[in-house]
């Protein structure tokens, strides 16, 4: 060990050589305590109005199921009363009557419930097949063209068309709708990460990875992928509501769930000869479709954002 009078008299230069650093020293000095989803959560949390929008989804999540056990009716058990049709909010009937006389307020959380589901399964589902074809897509030069007709024969017939086929000749039920979303939108995500792919593909450290023989999915996975994480975030965050949207869409045109599985689109398409007359029936499913696009929306920037290898300290 070297001792201080050693020092007396030296240059700066010279004094590395008296530094005395073991291995696991040396190991401990380049050690960095970075972890980059503890930066990404740090962002995150910075932006309060996308954390208060985080937590307010959270709640409606949650409530929705509270509701159904403090309601006075199930879903499953409604009976059809004329005599009470239309009957607008009180202590019985929280959110009203509907126009075939049952109890509302069962009916919007059910709904708000198999909604959120549909759009998390799309979300999803439409994000990993994306993303796995996404980077053949852009990886693959020979694919390239392929892929890309596919695109484009896919993308140019109206996303209606498809569904009347599909509800049509398969069937209108859950699983069905989940299903076809996913077979459809996820050219989208794919063409995302296909364009961002062929911005890093010919970087020098892709190059020299497969110089050195890389196998073709680490390559993928490991040089390629992370930086298309907040491209893939925003995407999927942005497509809850889309995918809710749709649904409504589809629904209010008759192309839905089925009458068999309720969701707020379903809803909002039954009531679209009445609210005028009985707003209610349009205020409280709008509101929570309203309040799920919107908070998705505000945490897909946010959360785009926060994963952007940029914005990290």
């Amino acid at each position: 060990m070297a001792k201080a009078s050693d020092f007396e008299g030296k240059k700066p230069e010279e004094l590395f050589y008296f530094v005395d650093y073991s291995p696991e020293e040396a190991e401990r000095i380049g050690y960095s305590n970075y972890s980059y989803w503890g930066s990404v959560i740090q962002n995150f949390f910075k932006q309060k109005v996308a954390v208060f929008c985080l937590f307010l989804f959270l709640a409606l999540t949650i409530f929705s199921f509270i509701a159904l056990g403090i309601g006075k009716y199930h879903y499953t058990t409604l009976i059809s009363d004329s005599s009470k049709a239309f009957i607008k909010p009180n202590s019985e009937y929280w959110f009203g009557t509907d126009n075939l006389g049952r109890d509302y307020w069962c009916q919007v959380w059910y709904a708000t419930q198999v909604s959120i589901r549909l759009a998390l399964v799309v979300a999803v589902g439409e994000s990993i097949v994306g993303v796995i074809f996404g980077l053949i897509w852009g990886y693959v030069r020979s694919l390239d063209r392929f892929f890309t007709e596919l695109y484009n024969l896919i993308d140019n017939v109206p996303y209606i068309i498809y569904m009347t086929l599909i509800a049509l000749m398969v069937g209108q039920s859950f699983w069905i709708m989940a299903i076809s979303m996913i077979a459809i939108n996820w050219l989208s995500m794919a063409r995302r990460v296909r364009n961002m792919v062929f911005m890093f593909r010919d970087r020098e450290y892709n190059l020299a990875s497969r110089c050195l023989g890389t196998p073709l999915w680490r390559v993928l996975t490991k040089n390629i992928l992370p930086y298309l994480v907040s491209v893939i975030i925003l995407r999927m965050a942005l497509s809850i509501p889309g995918t809710i949207n749709l649904e409504s869409t589809l629904s209010y045109l008759g192309l839905g769930l089925g009458i068999d599985t309720p969701s707020l689109g379903l809803i909002l398409s039954k009531v679209r000869g009445f609210f005028l007359d009985y707003p209610y029936l349009l205020v409280f499913p709008a509101s929570i479709v309203s309040i799920i696009s919107i908070s998705f929306y505000i945490m897909g920037n946010a959360l785009s954002d926060a994963a952007d290898p940029r914005n990290h300290v």
